[in-house]
């Protein structure tokens, strides 16, 4: 196996994760078999308690992991297929170390982040190696290089580049070339301390990544090269996208970065035929047609809270050559001057998960207006349970109806607290995750878009839809499609011809499986339903 390391300076956010997952893109073009990881240096366990707007979203894969959003990058851009030993966290480090000096594992040494905290961490690497059998290994290091808490990180694949030997490493470095406007020229000073850095802690990287909104010359390349010792051909030019996170990939080919980390890890592959991805970007910059979607949510000013369903909506409409313009609105303003105001001449409504109460009401006022007005409706998660309240309020008069998350008192609980949750006291990591089955009813909506009776979804909750009313919610029109075959509980919702448009409510995450050449049914279906509902 090869491995590359993806490391990041002068400041965060350059996109180490998006330039990973683009870089597997090319890898898996070229025939290579790839997998993913990512090291993150904070000392949570993992982000599940963390909130939206200090992580972004929590991205969850098949085994309930609750992990960084980055993965969610892997997954789209790759065939991985990860798990929860794809994201590691200086708290699960440290959480293990512990636990092994408590039970007495260490035999009396004193334990230290050398050699203890780093062979964790190569371990973590070896273990993915052995697991998930690849030909490359592209580990992402978060943070910030110079971050205190990172050290450790570094340190540790420094000692690992050794121990699998030099020619089976590839150092990469992502790092900001900041456009002066005033000066009018590039500084490359950022980057030159960065990998002065990154030399100091003993790693010397093969490429640079150069994030910038402007061009690189010739001569500022020269500059880089000579200040940072490594060769023209490996400062490679990344530009702000000026439309698509998917073009990418094709601008790395365009800067030769996989030739050069095929020559230096002397992998003799084919050239990566791009045709399929360049077909699905010129669908995605240049659509036929266009809808706009409204996202009605509590946490819109931060787009990466949301980050996964904006991409499965881009993923849905390319399948449509159709664009998609988001358009994000705060479910508290909805409450203030009503739904009309903000939802009028949108071509559907999504409403995403979230917790807690804020917000609650203006997401029922907007399920009320999508179902009178018939405008197509995707909730997921809490938009599904929001969808039940709105429906057990206004079709089934029982005004009072809520979910006993937002109103323990409430007369008609319709959403109601899991029964394995009632026992529940600590946080993270506990709610109902990952992966669950579903039977689809045969006629359904659901089924006839999905073409499956048996399907698997993604899943983080703890509250559920209370079937002391189903029967009752069946007669006056809705149509429950997905039932989980293995404790009975309500997956997926429809409203009936009489009742609704095109409504449709899920208690999974569906834009945690869409792909940008196989974009989710659920998605898939949205889109085409606000297209017919703009034409």
């Amino acid at each position: 196996m090869k491995y590359i390391f993806v490391t990041g300076g002068v400041i965060s956010s350059l996109g180490k994760g998006l330039t990973a997952a683009a870089l597997g893109t090319l890898l898996e073009h070229r025939g290579l078999r790839v997998v993913i990881q990512k090291f993150d240096p904070y000392l949570n366990v993992d982000p599940g308690t963390m909130n939206p707007y200090q992580h972004g979203e929590v991205y969850v894969l098949d085994d309930g992991a609750e992990t960084d959003l980055d993965l969610g990058h892997y997954e789209r851009f790759t065939h991985c297929r990860l798990t929860r030993m794809n994201n590691l966290t200086s708290g699960q480090i440290y959480e293990t170390i512990i636990a092994q000096e408590r039970r007495g594992d260490y035999l009396g040494k004193t334990v230290q982040v050398v050699p203890h905290v780093t062979d964790e961490i190569k371990k973590r690497i070896r273990l993915v190696a052995a697991s998930q059998p690849a030909d490359i290994l592209i580990t992402e290091i978060g943070g910030t290089t110079g971050d205190i808490e990172g050290l450790p990180f570094l340190e540790a694949i420094r000692q690992f580049a050794l121990e699998v030997g030099m020619e089976n490493v590839f150092f990469i470095h992502v790092t900001l070339v900041p456009y002066i406007h005033v000066a009018g020229e590039l500084k490359t000073k950022p980057t030159q301390q960065s990998v002065a850095k990154l030399r100091e802690i003993g790693i010397i990287p093969h490429a640079l990544i150069c994030r910038s909104e402007r061009p690189l010359s010739r001569e500022v390349r020269q500059k880089i090269s000579m200040f940072c010792n490594v060769p023209v051909e490996a400062v490679i030019e990344e530009l702000d996208v000026a439309h698509s996170i998917y073009e990418v990939p094709l601008m790395l080919q365009k800067e030769k970065l996989d030739d050069l980390l095929c020559r230096r890890l002397r992998l003799n592959r084919p050239h990566a035929r791009m045709s399929a991805w360049r077909n699905f970007v010129r669908r995605v910059i240049q659509p036929r047609r266009c809808v706009t979607i409204a996202v009605v949510g509590k946490y819109v000013e931060l787009r990466d809270a949301y980050k996964s369903i904006y991409e499965s909506l881009t993923h849905a409409g390319a399948y449509h050559d159709c664009g998609v313009k988001a358009v994000n609105v705060d479910a508290e303003e909805i409450e203030r001057d009503g739904a009309a105001r903000k939802l009028k001449g949108m071509d559907g409504i999504l409403v995403p998960g979230g917790f807690g109460n804020r917000g609650t009401e203006g997401k029922i006022t907007a399920a009320a207006y999508a179902r009178k007005f018939r405008k197509p409706y995707l909730g997921l998660c809490l938009g599904m349970q929001i969808a039940v309240i709105e429906f057990a309020r206004h079709v089934a008069g029982l005004r009072k109806a809520n979910s006993t998350e937002f109103d323990e008192k409430t007369p008609d609980p319709v959403i109601s607290l899991l029964e394995e949750q009632k026992t529940v006291v600590q946080k993270g990591a506990s709610m109902r995750l990952g992966s669950w089955p579903c039977k689809l009813v045969k006629g359904t909506r659901a089924a006839s878009l999905y073409r499956h009776s048996m399907i698997s979804e993604r899943h983080r909750h703890r509250y559920e839809f209370n079937n002391a009313y189903r029967h009752h919610f069946e007669k006056l029109g809705m149509v429950f499609s997905g039932i989980s075959p293995r404790n009975d509980l309500v997956e997926i919702v429809e409203m009936g011809p009489a009742v609704g448009g095109w409504f449709l409510g899920c208690q999974f995450h569906p834009e945690f499986q869409s792909k940008p050449n196989h974009p989710h049914p659920l998605f898939r279906g949205f889109i085409e339903a606000a297209l017919s509902a703009k034409q």
